[in-house]
């Protein structure tokens, strides 16, 4: 069964992610397709990129970065959960993202941001890593307003076009996934 992690990729305290990221977690606990984990990086505190060598090189020293690896490695596509902060995602994801090399290779990668509009750079940002990473990156986008998706900029209330958004998301980041799949195992044998 393809493994699809949920990276929630905000650690403030009161975040708008958590909300979005169990938004997420609900659509998708009605599929039957894929399994679904949340991967909140919360539970992941890795400190600034401390690693002596570059990640693309795959000699990771830190017991902290061997554990993220693990976890990154059993999944086959990701969806990030991320808000907008100065035109571009957290520093939290972008640092957990950079601990990390092979195992973003070959895997689909969806984003549903948030913010003032809608998270759109962030988003885009996201795109640009993900290429460097080897990953592909689906058309689809959910971006969810501060001012129409949220109440008081505090409380989730998307759209009903959001949710369809999210599916045709969700199906897209399974089906590339899925086409991915030889390219991960030629990797694997290796």
């Amino acid at each position: 069964m393809t493994r699809i992690g949920v990276i929630l990729g905000s650690t403030r305290p009161g975040r708008n992610g958590e909300k979005v990221a169990r938004w997420v977690m609900d659509a998708v606990s009605r599929r039957d397709d894929a399994e679904f984990e949340l991967i909140d990086l919360a539970d992941y505190p890795l400190p600034h990129l401390d690693e002596p060598l570059p990640p693309s090189m795959g000699q990771y020293s830190n017991p902290h970065t061997h554990q993220w690896a693990a976890t990154i490695a059993a999944f086959d596509g990701f969806i990030f959960v991320t808000p907008e902060y100065n035109h571009s995602t957290s520093g939290v994801l972008k640092n957990a993202i950079d601990y990390l090399f092979a195992e973003w290779n070959n895997k689909a990668m969806g984003v549903v941001s948030y913010g003032a509009v809608g998270g759109a750079r962030a988003a885009e940002h996201l795109r640009l890593i993900a290429g460097e990473l080897k990953m592909a990156d689906v058309r689809t986008n959910v971006a969810l307003s501060m001012f129409t998706d949220f109440v008081n900029f505090s409380e989730l209330a998307p759209g009903g076009h959001q949710l369809q958004a999210l599916t045709t998301l969700v199906d897209e980041v399974i089906a590339w996934s899925n086409a991915l799949a030889p390219l991960r195992a030629v990797t694997a044998a290796a």
